[in-house]
């Protein structure tokens, strides 16, 4: 099932996000590719995410960690920054396959590890629209 919507601000994102966390088994572990030019909305909309599955936390990029762990219950919240990740055998280093199997995955720049993304994950592509600077386009891919 292909899910598209068009926001037109920052709370706009994060509400999908929301929107999409709602949405999920949060018993079972899931996995989020996301895909996006730079400063698309991605971490606004991993924030709406976050505002449902681990309420509490403040949600900030994670460039420069690559992982950053949100608590929750049951399962734990990784969002992961790819962007610098140049290999396989490097991404396997950081513990991927960890954060894959027991929590709710979200990981940006997923273009980067095409190889790597799990069959039945749930695909969000973001992108600009239109006139507006804050104007998007956010189509979500679910299997």
């Amino acid at each position: 099932m292909i899910n598209e919507f068009h926001t037109k601000s920052v709370e706009e994102t994060e509400a999908v996000g929301k929107k999409l966390a709602l949405s999920l088994d949060k018993e079972k572990p899931h996995f989020i590719a996301m895909y996006g030019d730079l400063g698309v909305g991605k971490t606004a909309f991993v924030r709406g995410l976050a505002s449902v599955l681990a309420p509490s936390s403040r949600v900030k990029s994670p460039t420069y960690t690559v992982v950053n762990r949100y608590d929750s219950a049951p399962l734990p919240l990784y969002h992961l920054d790819v962007y610098r990740i140049d290999d396989e055998d490097e991404l396997y280093s950081i513990g991927f396959d960890d954060y894959v199997n027991t929590g709710i995955c979200v990981v940006e720049w997923s273009e980067n590890i095409p190889d790597s993304i799990p069959c039945d994950a749930i695909k969000v592509s973001i992108e600009k629209e239109g006139e507006n600077f804050e104007s998007r386009k956010i189509t979500i891919e679910v299997r």
